[in-house]
């Protein structure tokens, strides 16, 4: 008497095997595997940033040395003692002394300028963010993650819609 489950180990198997073609191909397109040897566009910079070191100046000089042209910050948590943001429509900085933590990084960094905006927190939870600026200093640590595109750079220039240098995207010049 043959088992009820024998017929079903022919329809199992092709949807085993269809699955695990589904699955490698997702695997393929999220991972940039390299199948034609060639550098995929999507590349990552992490590093971490110790006491006393200074973050916005420090995250450039990263981007410097690895000549990124078109990059984001991906992910971001640490603390500072101090922090120097400008707020929305103002035209000078304000600093504070104590300890922060870091909520939020996020914008665009380029060697041909970046745009950075930043969420802290103080000890008792209020929070505050907005563009920021140089000099805010690392208390315990500040983990950075950066992906960058190296087929696309950001530029800044004035282009007529607001009196500032706004970002500008074009194809890497090869």
């Amino acid at each position: 008497m043959q088992h009820k489950f024998n017929k079903l180990k022919p329809t199992a198997y092709i949807i085993g095997s269809r699955l695990s073609s589904i699955i490698l191909t997702a695997c393929l397109l999220v991972m940039g595997c390299n199948i034609n040897n060639t550098k995929p566009p999507i590349a990552t910079l992490a590093f971490r940033l110790k006491p006393g070191q200074l973050l916005k100046e420090t995250i450039q000089q990263k981007v410097n040395e690895k000549q990124i042209k078109a990059g984001w910050i991906s992910t971001s948590v640490g603390s500072l003692t101090q922090y120097n943001i400008r707020f929305a429509n103002m035209p000078n900085g304000n600093k504070n002394r104590g300890h922060f933590e870091i909520l939020s990084l996020s914008g665009t960094v380029s060697i041909n300028g970046s745009h950075l905006h930043i969420a802290v927190s103080d000890s008792t939870g209020k929070t505050i963010g907005g563009h920021l600026l140089d000099s805010n200093i690392i208390y315990t640590t500040a983990e950075i993650v950066i992906l960058y595109d190296t087929s696309i750079q950001f530029n800044r220039a004035k282009d007529g819609t607001t009196p500032w240098p706004e970002l500008q995207i074009e194809p890497t010049i090869k």
